[in-house]
């Protein structure tokens, strides 16, 4: 393992979404992680590697799995006991039932004081939606975020679910848990994180509110600077049926656009005219369509017009930039994101495939210090599978 977080070891309640992400990150920086399945989902042989989806889940790459029996009281018993020798717990129940199986934080920081607790959730511990259940598309759309995404005229669309999973609640916890690490190291005490995606939604949406504010955004959807409203911040689509990103905010970086695509002054004059932009609009989308999508690509190379084409999955990992830069590795014979960011002295890595649920359980109790008839013993009741 190597990496910042090299020596921390954290423990994951098996979920989906934003909290394997979050243990993703961490466990891509060097920490040590312990992921937690349902003894349901561990199979006979798990032991000989993940295979199916399993394998190709990357987003639970970097971890050890260990499958228990979390209803039993002695699989909450091996969960805490993990605790006792982990720096960080996250888990993604709904609000009550971690305290419910018996590995909430007042049992878990009871056995380890300086244990940070992350809790992620979409609604958050408390209020009046807190026990309802929802996906991203819910959480986004009442943090505000989603109603502004779209176009003029057409419904809201979702962001695939990059800000409310991703972005507004596994990269929220994971920097919550880098946080709560550098305080423990000064008070040498746990706490409790409550991460939840309407507030991390919402606090992507910071900008938005500074520019609301300064009379610079109003509640029309695809009227505004970044909302597709302005003819020069647009994905246009190109002779090929292929689509070309424009985001020429800046006025030199306006008029490098008018520069290459020749634009005629008199028809693309006072950019910041919103009366114009519709009809800007119109009149650059006609000239964008002229030609395909590389040959406006191969002529906006190098130059500061801010435009760039827009690429499917497998043309990004292609990109001379991306590859030059190793956006994208392949481990264990999958493509996939590498990890971020990138440390000058501690580089972050992948350092094993996604598990099979219950792969390493008897590596890990042996880790984590269960002698060898314990481990029996809890194989034999299938406590741990």
């Amino acid at each position: 393992m190597k990496g910042p977080l090299k020596g921390k070891v954290v423990i994951e309640i098996a979920g989906i979404g934003p909290g394997p992400f979050c243990a993703m990150m961490l466990a891509d920086m060097g920490a040590t992680v312990i992921r937690v399945d349902r003894k349901s989902a561990v199979s006979k042989d798990a032991v000989k590697g993940a295979s199916g989806f399993a394998a190709s889940d990357v987003m639970n790459r970097g971890r050890k799995s260990i499958g228990v029996d979390l209803k039993s009281s002695k699989g909450a018993e091996v969960v805490l006991r993990l605790t006792e020798r982990a720096d960080v717990l996250i888990e993604g129940f709904r609000p009550g039932v971690a305290e419910r199986l018996g590995i909430g934080p007042e049992d878990a920081m009871r056995r380890n004081p300086k244990l940070i607790y992350g809790r992620m959730t979409g609604w958050g511990q408390d209020g009046p939606y807190a026990s309802q259940a929802g996906h991203d598309i819910n959480y986004i759309a009442i943090s505000g975020a989603l109603g502004a995404i779209g176009r003029k005229g057409e419904p809201p669309v979702p962001p695939l679910n990059l800000v409310g999973d991703f972005g507004g609640g596994g990269l929220m916890l994971a920097f919550g848990v880098a946080c709560a690490l550098v305080e423990s190291e000064t008070s040498g005490k746990g706490q409790i994180i409550d991460a939840a995606m309407v507030d991390g939604s919402a606090l992507l949406t910071t900008f938005i509110y500074g520019l609301k504010a300064g009379g610079f955004w109003n509640e029309g959807r695809g009227e505004n600077l970044l909302d597709t409203g302005a003819h020069f911040y647009e994905v246009y689509e190109t002779k090929d049926h292929k689509y070309l990103s424009v985001g020429s905010i800046e006025p030199q970086f306006y008029a490098e656009l008018k520069r290459i695509a020749s634009l005629e002054e008199k028809d693309f004059a006072n950019q910041m005219d919103r009366n114009n932009w519709p009809e800007m609009k119109v009149k650059l989308a006609a000239i964008i369509k002229t030609k395909t999508r590389d040959e406006w690509a191969t002529l906006f190379q190098g130059s500061d017009a801010c435009v760039a084409p827009v690429l499917d999955f497998d043309e990004a990992r292609e990109n001379e930039h991306m590859k030059a830069r190793g956006v994208f590795v392949e481990s264990a014979g999958i493509v996939q994101p590498s990890p971020a960011p990138r440390f000058s002295r501690t580089p972050g890595d992948i350092s094993m495939p996604p598990p099979a649920p219950g792969q390493h359980s008897t590596l890990v109790l042996e880790e984590f210090g269960f002698g060898e008839k314990e481990i029996e013993e809890l194989k034999a009741t299938n406590i741990v599978a």
